[in-house]
């Protein structure tokens, strides 16, 4: 699995668990929702993501198949 789509499941998971936790304890759950969804748009205009640069430093290649 590549880099990218680890960060597109990674987001993904994060929003379904923020929406439930949201739903089922505390509408502040949607403070990550609102978190997760900046930062996948600021990303797509500068290139820069957090999750994606820590992946690399822990050895995982942009292209590398699982």
């Amino acid at each position: 699995m590549s880099i990218d789509r680890i960060v597109l499941a990674f987001a993904g998971s994060m929003i379904l668990l923020s929406l439930t936790l949201a739903h089922y304890h505390s509408q502040n759950w949607l403070w990550l929702t609102t978190f997760v969804g900046f930062n996948l748009l600021q990303s797509a205009f500068t290139g820069f993501c957090p999750l994606a640069m820590a992946l690399k430093k822990l050895g995982i290649k942009p292209g590398c198949a699982f």
